[in-house]
């Protein structure tokens, strides 16, 4: 039951993305892409003072990666930088190490089941390292 929830939310998220859409204004941007599946997105920020205003994301690919940036910027919005990168090795951690519960994130411990699958790790994690490239 739980995990047909997980794919529900997964799955809802993939077909009404949040915070989808290029962002006029942004302050900072960055393209990633996988070449393993040719997922490609962009992430635009708009950061003031050390926090993250605003945070969109455009771009193509499975449903695990556009969800898992649906949910990055969710997680992200009106955080500090320093807040955004606890949430970042949190969530790496949650899908690269066994026993990681991902407790500070919210909706994001959902992807939690792609550990077990270590070629969707990368899907799951190209939001999130393009973030951290944007907010350089």
């Amino acid at each position: 039951m739980l995990e047909d929830l997980y794919q529900e939310l997964i799955l809802d998220h993939n077909q009404h993305p949040h915070h989808y859409g290029e962002l006029p204004a942004y302050t900072h941007t960055a393209h990633g892409h996988n070449p393993l599946c040719g997922d490609e997105l962009d992430v635009y920020l708009i950061l003031e003072n050390n926090r993250i205003q605003n945070i969109t994301f455009t771009g193509q690919g499975c449903a695990i990666s556009k969800a898992s940036a649906s949910m990055m910027t969710d997680e992200l919005l009106g955080k500090t930088l320093e807040e955004a990168q606890e949430l970042f090795e949190n969530f790496h951690e949650l899908l690269t190490k066994e026993g990681a519960t991902g407790k500070k994130l919210q909706k994001a411990q959902v992807f939690a089941g792609v550990r077990e699958f270590p070629i969707r790790v990368k899907c799951a994690t190209l939001a999130w390292h393009t973030f951290q490239e944007a907010k350089s």
